[in-house]
């Protein structure tokens, strides 16, 4: 396939190594990576140059000047219990003492808050002071033995990616902190610094903005036994700043507390339902994000550079599912991946260059701390189950470029590496021609997955799935990602305003009170009203784990009388229960499929039909309702087996069988058909051989494919 559509990281003092990589790989970029630089002999070279900066962070000498200017964010101790009426809290005790401090100064301390977690009330200011010397807040006049806790801000003082990048690659050298924008002395600084970047780059073709302003929350611990305290992808604890929180009142006419971002300890995690002040101040980010953010990429352009986004890192603020990401005026967006869903979050954002940076990462170490290029790391085998994974996004959705981050020197050691980057780097190149000469075949079933944060969360949850594996929503992004289905994500609000019109299947999933589930959005009677007379039309609810789960009504679940199946939380013990028997006449759950049972789940009124069980416990259940179907599934996790029941399922949710055209009679396989070139591309997603048939219009095809590979076959 030639060459181009392939970013490549160089190092300085490598020459030799990373063109021979270029060409070898059929770079047509080369890029800088964080602790690197880029020689006159790679950038005089022919190809195109990526330039990475980090707009807040690699400041410190104007930091060191303006440590009052520091990006910050509300600290919450863990609550102290009072012995007496008077206790003292230290606030850093349980914080990474290199990542926060302390930010007292008379503006600051209007914010802090005291609070009496026993009583649920908030501590009134006279009952407490502040004692600077020891870093602690002396709470007198309090109730013995009731819980207590401080809110306070800090200023972070070792920008975040710097503190990974440092403790992963064991380096030695100054922390980075970070600036915040929101101060106007900042934001001249660093319009007049980046003025002086484009005229010192000349020949830097896209400078690659390492995200914006607001890196995703990551707040480490004073003790290594619980280094992580707490991290969340799609949170906005860290945009808070005095500044900031003056300005929101003036725009929005009321305050933000502390105890609006510390949530009684929880913080607002992404898997939590929001509410009307969260959507203020993510609003008020965005704006401010949007507007100075476009200056600095206004003046890139201005110099004939491009400008594109990494979406990781400081994104927060972007939100590229927002309708308004072209404001920013973005010609590419780059994103991490590690599995297909992350391709499908990349490829659906409305920008003209898509970029996938693959995994593993050219470090020595990955993301777990496991080896990958040093002594007892196979960087080879990652490499191929991140591609395969990845892979199976691509066929069904175009990415225009990929490649890789980190160190070129390491992969040296390695060269079973660099010959297996070189099939990967034709295999997507091969891909993404197919998608330009037309749209792959899918199946006539549309499916929907709603959840509380609709098109604004489409594909993801709030991390990578090695951080948010533990929900079945993102192990179902992850199969769908993959699936010739037609996929949207949408809101409550958006069903009780006509979106069902356009939607066969509608798959609700997660646990009670998330964000995913959807909690107290489920007391809506127009919502439930809406689903229920949709799926009686025709429609297919799928609900996972406890889908539309809510207390206080006749049932737990709200749409059980469409699923005929309901949870037991307590009140039930004394009922009787359906006996069932379990049975799959229409062979809907491919052998070797198999979800985790949960306890309490009960048939409502025996008509669901069990389709799998384990010791009694309902797994699988599907109920006819209407013309349409309610389908249940006690759980779910992504795998080669469980994809398929998914895909069969919705196949026989939308009337088209549980088999057919261009669908492999092997499950460790699966297929794309591009009608347009004519195009079939198999992939082998196992680590043996298989062999596998695909029916098609213009007959049966059989194919045995090496481990890990791709076939692609002409048809007609």
């Amino acid at each position: 396939m030639g060459k181009g559509g392939f970013t490549l990281p160089g190092e300085s003092g490598y020459e030799e190594l990373t063109l021979k990589m270029a060409g070898k790989w059929g770079a047509d970029v080369i890029r800088d990576s964080d602790g690197t630089v880029l020689s006159d002999e790679i950038t005089h070279a022919g190809y195109g140059i990526y330039s990475t900066i980090c707009i807040i962070r690699d400041h410190n000498a104007w930091a060191k000047e303006n440590q009052d200017k520091l990006q910050q964010t509300f600290l919450c101790t863990p609550p102290c219990v009072a012995e007496s009426d008077t206790v003292a809290i230290g606030l850093m005790d349980s914080f990474f003492a290199e990542q926060f401090r302390i930010n007292d100064s008379v503006a600051a301390l209007e914010y802090w808050e005291v609070y009496d977690r026993t009583a649920n009330v908030k501590i009134d200011n006279s009952h407490w002071n502040y004692d600077k010397e020891k870093g602690s807040v002396i709470l007198c006049g309090i109730t013995p033995f009731h819980k207590y806790t401080v809110s306070f801000l800090a200023y972070r003082i070792w920008e975040e990616i710097s503190m990974y990048n440092h403790t992963t690659n064991h380096w030695d050298k100054e922390h980075l902190m970070q600036i915040d924008p929101r101060y106007p002395e900042n934001q001249e600084y660093l319009l007049g610094w980046m003025k002086n970047w484009c005229e010192t780059h000349p020949d830097t073709t896209v400078v690659r903005f390492t995200s914006m302003f607001y890196n995703f929350v990551w707040i480490w611990g004073s003790s290594e036994r619980n280094r992580n305290l707490f991290s969340d992808w799609g949170s906005y604890d860290f945009t808070v700043s005095v500044p900031a929180l003056q300005e929101f009142e003036k725009q929005y006419g009321y305050r933000m507390t502390a105890e609006d971002f510390i949530n009684k300890g929880q913080l607002h995690v992404t898997h939590m339902p929001g509410n009307a002040k969260k959507a203020d101040w993510m609003a008020f980010i965005n704006d401010f994000v949007i507007s100075f953010g476009r200056k600095l990429i206004d003046m890139v352009h201005s110099y004939g550079k491009k400008a594109y986004v990494f979406y990781d890192d400081s994104w927060v603020g972007v939100e590229p599912y927002n309708g308004r990401f072209g404001e920013f005026g973005f010609d590419g967006l780059i994103k991490c991946v590690f599995s297909g869903y992350e391709a499908r979050l990349c490829a659906g954002v409305d920008v003209p260059v898509h970029e996938l940076r693959l995994h593993p990462y050219l470090f020595p170490v990955g993301l777990g701390g496991a080896p990958t290029f040093m002594e007892g790391g196979d960087p080879t085998l990652d490499a191929k189950k991140y591609w395969n994974s990845v892979r199976r996004a691509l066929l069904w959705a175009r990415i225009d470029r990929i490649g890789l981050g980190g160190y070129l020197h390491l992969v040296e050691d390695f060269p079973d590496f660099c010959d297996y980057m070189e099939k990967v780097a034709d295999e997507f190149r091969l891909i993404r021609s197919f998608h330009d000469e037309g749209e792959p075949y899918r199946i006539k079933t549309r499916v929907a997955v709603l959840h509380y944060w609709g098109s604004l969360r489409s594909w993801t949850l709030s991390g990578h799935f090695h951080e948010t594996y533990m929900h079945d929503l993102i192990h179902i992004n992850e199969a769908l990602s993959g699936l010739p289905v037609d996929v949207k994500f949408i809101s409550f609000e958006d069903v009780k305003h006509g979106i069902l019109k356009d939607v066969d299947v509608v798959i609700n999933a997660g646990r009670a009170g998330s964000a995913w589930s959807g909690g107290d959005a489920w007391k809506d009677e127009e919502l439930v009203t809406t689903l229920t007379k949709w799926v009686h039309e025709g429609g297919c609810f799928i609900g996972v784990n406890e889908p539309s789960a809510v207390e206080g009504y006749d049932t737990y679940f709200r749409m059980a009388h469409v699923l005929g199946i309901d949870e037991d939380t307590g009140a039930r013990v004394c009922h009787g229960k359906w006996a069932f028997e379990a049975a799959d006449p229409e062979r809907l759950i491919p052998e070797g499929a198999g979800v985790e049972a949960k306890e309490n789940r009960y048939l409502t009124d025996g008509r669901a039909q069990v389709l799998l069980s384990d010791g009694g416990k309902p797994q699988v259940t599907v109920n006819r309702f209407g013309r349409g179907l309610g389908i249940y599934l006690s759980s779910f996790q992504v795998n080669l087996w469980n994809t398929r029941m998914l895909y069969q399922l919705i196949r026989y949710a939308g009337g088209e069988g549980i088999s057919g055209s261009y669908m492999t009679d092997n499950l460790y396989t699966e297929c794309a058909y591009y009608p347009e070139s004519r195009k079939l591309v198999v992939i082998n997603n196992s680590d043996t051989e298989q062999t596998t048939t695909i029916p098609t219009e213009a007959g049966a095809y059989t194919v045995t494919i090496a481990p890990y590979d791709t076939t692609f076959l002409e048809i007609g």
